[in-house]
């Protein structure tokens, strides 16, 4: 599914009014019903108490109606209005007439403490208070609302986004709703999807108020949920080589996990053959864990780092391989770094850069742009933040237009992990991930993702598809370690044991339950 901005959102409301004749009067009736099943679905509305929270933009528009239909299905309602009726303007200023000639209570809050009563009086609420209209901290009295909405223990459903959810990145407007339901209309915004706001709107229904399917899945559209393609099934006769030969370039002393991780991760996901070029002086250690490796034990530095006289060696042996994974635990010395960077330039195979490898290629992006081969990145946000030369902060504010402007740059495909990790290319594509969960957050986990996203290419997935897959059965690994483990404690080991069941289950077919969170298929 399509995911949009707020700005892309307004102009596919303005293209169905204008294009198609599809009036702003029916877009805002149509959200309002959507909004009203959910309600019926999950609650019930006949004989039943209901608050709605109305701002006096659209938003509160859409609450209008969601209070005419509650009251046409036989449930109670009475309407609370944050700000001047009189700012009320076009459709919205409709609804609001429209429901004053009902019987239908509509009163505007003075104070919070005016409200406590109703609030503690009613079996539900709707919040139809911003939407995704918000530009500016919420503060005063809409704040004070939405701490008692938040602290009343009733079920509460938002219309569009949860209040006080930035609809472009997800961040937390200084307060927001937290609700029980949410339903988006159009299309799911970025900050319906993207942390902390996910976690602000229980669980995601969407309508597409009736949107002409032409509009809302145009190829304009660039950011999607990722919903990657099937693996091609198995070759029955097949041998390791068919299911992909990687060369990892990865470890240090000190360093054992990150080389083990990275080369174990792409068999258990179904690749065929993985060579590991790791300093001799640890190489035994790893083998002793993973003998499965082929082990290509590499002259080191002082440091006990992979030197820089393995150069031509390690050139020659990238043409056996179908990929080249640089970066697990390389460490960050000097001459190793600088290995990096001419192997960069020279490979002229499909490369993954992690980690330690990233840290190198900063120094001169140049490498990724003048290569003719495909590059992927894989950094964590303190590393896309050494990529593009913004702080931090700044990227976390604007990651997917931080990761457009950066994958079309590069000419590279980047994964920018983190809870929902995106996954941006070079034609300024954005798919928003919807696997994995905190429990991921573990040392080992980041080098388990350059494995997978290798066996999917091993396995036959043409090269973006592969890295979206291995993005999305990383996090399901994940998952399902999480689902008989739980998250606290779960480490690296744990998702690398789950992911040939992760991707058996992919292979099979989710179940629906699973289905509907990865993808947000709740359509009403």
């Amino acid at each position: 599914m399509k995911v949009s901005r707020v700005s892309e959102m307004r102009e596919l409301d303005r293209t169905a009014s204008v294009q198609f004749g599809i009036k702003e009067e029916l877009l805002m009736e149509n959200a309002g019903l959507a909004t009203c099943s959910v309600i019926a679905r999950h609650f019930g509305i006949t004989g039943k108490r209901f608050i709605v929270f109305c701002g006096v933009g659209n938003n509160g528009g859409d609450g209008f109606v969601i209070a005419r239909k509650i009251h046409s299905d036989g449930g109670h309602v009475k309407v609370f209005v944050l700000g001047n009726r009189d700012n009320f303007k076009g459709v919205a200023a409709m609804n609001l007439n429209i429901t004053s000639l009902l019987p239908i209570e509509i009163i505007q809050v003075e104070t919070a403490d005016s409200i406590k009563t109703d609030i503690s009086h009613c079996d539900a609420i709707v919040d139809a208070i911003f939407g995704t209209g918000l530009a500016r901290d919420v503060k005063g009295i809409y704040q004070d609302v939405i701490t008692l909405i938040n602290e009343s223990g009733k079920t509460v459903f938002s219309a569009d986004i949860p209040s006080g959810v930035s609809g472009d990145t997800g961040n937390i407007m200084g307060t927001a709703v937290k609700a029980d339901y949410t339903v988006s209309f159009g299309l799911p915004k970025i900050g319906n999807l993207l942390y902390p706001g996910y976690a602000m709107q229980g669980k995601l229904y969407t309508t597409h108020i009736s949107f002409p399917r032409s509009i809302f899945t145009k190829d304009s559209l660039k950011i999607e949920i990722n919903y990657p393609p099937p693996i091609p099934p198995r070759e029955r006769h097949g041998h390791k080589g068919d299911f992909g030969d990687v060369l990892f370039i990865a470890g240090a002393a000190g360093y054992f996990g990150a080389p083990y991780f990275a080369a174990m991760s792409f068999m258990k996901a179904g690749g065929g053959y993985a060579r590991l070029a790791s300093p001799s002086s640890i190489t035994p250690f790893i083998a002793n864990k993973g003998s499965e490796i082929v082990f290509v034990p590499q002259k080191e530095t002082q440091a006990g780092s992979i030197s820089l006289e393995n150069k031509d060696a390690l050139i020659e042996l990238s043409e056996k391989a179908d990929m080249v994974v640089i970066g697990p635990g390389l460490s960050l010395n000097e001459e190793t770094q600088d290995l990096v960077r001419m192997l960069a330039e020279k490979i002229n195979k499909p490369i993954l850069i992690d980690g330690d490898g990233i840290t190198a290629i900063c120094k001169d992006l140049g490498i990724i742009k003048k290569r003719k081969a495909e590059t992927i990145l894989t950094p964590h946000l303190g590393e896309m933040s050494r990529i593009t030369n913004l702080a931090v902060s700044e990227v976390n504010d604007s990651k997917v237009d931080i990761l457009q402007k950066t994958s079309k740059d590069l000419g590279a495909i980047i994964v920018l992990k983190g809870a929902h990790s995106l996954i941006g290319y070079p034609d300024e594509r954005v798919f928003i991930n919807m696997t994995g969960n905190s429990g991921m957050a573990t040392a080992g986990s980041g080098d388990l993702l350059t494995g997978t996203i290798a066996a999917m290419f091993g396995l036959g997935m043409p090269l973006q598809e592969a890295v979206s897959k291995g993005v999305f059965i990383h996090g399901l690994a994940g998952d399902m370690a999480a689902m008989s483990i739980g998250e606290d404690g779960m480490t690296a080991q744990d998702i690398l044991e789950n992911l040939p069941l992760a991707v058996r289950a992919d292979r099979e077919g989710l179940d629906e339950e699973l289905r509907e969170e990865y993808f947000t298929e709740r359509i009403v």
